[in-house]
C-alpha cells in the first residue's frame, strides 16, 4: 500500500501517464489528482477504468499557467508529484519546436516553482514526506556506439528538439534540488510501448497501418536500435521510484530489449499474420517501404537499468515478445478506442474537434 495520501500525476491522460493513473488507483490507497490540459495526445477515455473511482480526480490544467497550477495545490495538498506531462514526438518537435520549449522547459520550471513554494510551508512530517518525480528520457543522453549502454552518470548530448527539452528540464530539477533542497527524483526511461498509444509512434503506426492494409513506412534502412519497455512495468517502476527512491537520485528504467526498427515491424506483421488469418494484407511484411531518413535521427539508443534492479529491486515483468503480443492484441480487440483517435471523436469529450493526424508518419 502506498504510504502517500494524494499524488499529483501531470499528463495523466496520456499514454504513460494514464498507465500511472491507472496503475496508483488499482495497486495503492493513494487518490491521484490528473493534471492535463489535454492537448491532442492527451484522451480521457484511455482512463475509464477509474475515472469514476473515488479516489480520482481531474483538473483540466495547464503546467504553464502558474496560478492554476498553485491553485491545485491548494485544493488538494499533495504529497507529491509525479510529473509525465510534456510533447513527446521527435517528429513534431522537428516541425515545430517553440512548444516544445514551452511545455517541457517553462512548464517544468512553474511547476517547480509552485512546488518549492508549497514544500516550504509545510509541516515538518509532511514536508519530509514530499517528492518531486520528473519523468524523463533516454534521449536525453543522445546515440550510442554498436557497443555501450546508456548510465545515470553518461554525460547528455541530446540531438533533437523534443531531447534537447528533455535535458533542459531535467537540469532545472536537479538544479532545484541542488539550490533549493526541493527533493526531487528523476527516471530516464527507454522507448515505451503497449496499450492506449497515440498512434504517432513506431508501434502503434505500423499496426494500425497494417491493419488498414496501408503502406508501414520505416526511416533509412530499418537499421535503428531502441530499447523497448513496457508501459505498465513502466509505470510500477515509477511508483516505486516515488515511494522508495532516495532524493536527489537518477534512476534508468530500461527493458533490457534492444531490437532494430525494422525487426519489430518484422516481428509486428509476423504477429497480425498469426492473429487475423483472414487479412487480405497477408503476409503483412508486404506492405513494408522504407523512406527518407528523419533529420538527426539518434542510431541506437541502450539503457543500464542495473541500479534500479539493485536499490529498488524492480525489473520488467514483460519480455519484449510477451508485451508485443499483449499490445497487438489489445489494439485488435479494442477498435472502438483507436477509430475514434484515429477520427477525432475523442476529443468531443473536451467540446473540441481535431484530427490527430495519425498514422501517416514514417518510424
Amino acid at each position: 500500500m502506498s504510504t502517500l495520501g494524494t499524488i499529483v500525476v501531470t499528463g495523466g491522460a496520456g499514454f504513460i501517464g494514464s498507465a500511472v493513473v491507472r496503475h496508483v488507483i488499482g495497486a495503492t490507497d493513494a487518490t491521484v489528482v490528473n493534471v492535463d490540459s489535454l492537448t491532442y495526445a492527451g484522451n480521457l477515455e484511455s482512463l475509464a477504468d477509474v475515472s469514476d473511482d473515488s479516489r480520482y480526480r481531474f483538473e483540466r490544467v495547464d503546467i504553464c499557467d502558474f496560478e492554476a497550477v498553485r491553485d491545485v495545490f491548494r485544493r488538494h495538498r499533495p504529497d507529491a508529484v509525479l510529473h509525465l506531462a510534456a510533447e513527446s514526438h521527435v517528429d513534431r518537435s522537428i516541425d515545430g519546436p517553440s512548444v516544445f520549449v514551452r511545455t517541457n522547459i517553462v512548464g517544468t520550471y512553474t511547476l517547480l516553482d509552485v512546488s518549492r513554494a508549497y514544500w516550504d510551508d509545510l509541516e515538518p512530517a509532511a514536508r519530509s514526506r514530499f517528492r518531486f518525480h520528473h519523468v524523463s528520457t533516454d534521449e536525453v543522453y543522445g546515440s550510442l556506439p554498436a557497443e555501450g549502454l546508456f548510465t545515470e552518470d553518461t554525460p547528455y548530448h541530446p540531438n533533437s528538439p523534443y531531447s534537447a527539452s528533455k535535458a533542459s528540464s531535467d537540469h532545472l530539477v536537479r538544479a532545484w534540488h541542488q539550490t533549493y533542497g526541493l527533493p526531487v527524483l528523476i527516471t530516464n526511461c527507454s522507448n515505451n510501448y503497449g496499450p492506449y498509444q497515440f498512434p504517432e509512434k513506431l508501434i502503434p503506426v505500423i499496426i494500425l497501418n497494417a491493419i488498414a492494409g496501408k503502406p508501414l513506412p520505416i526511416y533509412g534502412t530499418g537499421d535503428n536500435v531502441r530499447d523497448w519497455l513496457y508501459v505498465d512495468d513502466h509505470a510500477a517502476a515509477l511508483h516505486l521510484v516515488l515511494t522508495h527512491g532516495a532524493a536527489g537520485e537518477t534512476y534508468n528504467i530500461g527493458g533490457h530489449v534492444e531490437r532494430t526498427n525494422l525487426d519489430v515491424v518484422r516481428s509486428i506483421c509476423s504477429l497480425l499474420d498469426e492473429l487475423c488469418p483472414d487479412s487480405p494484407f497477408r503476409p503483412h511484411a508486404s506492405l513494408i517501404s522504407f523512406v527518407t531518413d528523419r533529420l538527426g535521427h539518434d542510431k541506437r539508443y541502450a539503457i543500464d537499468a542495473s541500479k534500479i534492479q539493485r536499490e529498488l529491486d524492480w525489473k520488467p515483468s514483460e519480455t519484449f515478445e510477451s508485451g508485443l503480443r499483449k499490445t497487438v492484441g489489445w489494439y485488435l480487440n479494442e477498435r472502438v478506442w483507436w477509430e475514434r483517435v484515429l477520427s477525432g471523436a475523442y476529443r468531443q469529450m473536451v467540446g473540441e474537434s481535431s484530427n490527430g493526424e495519425t498514422g501517416q508518419r514514417a518510424v
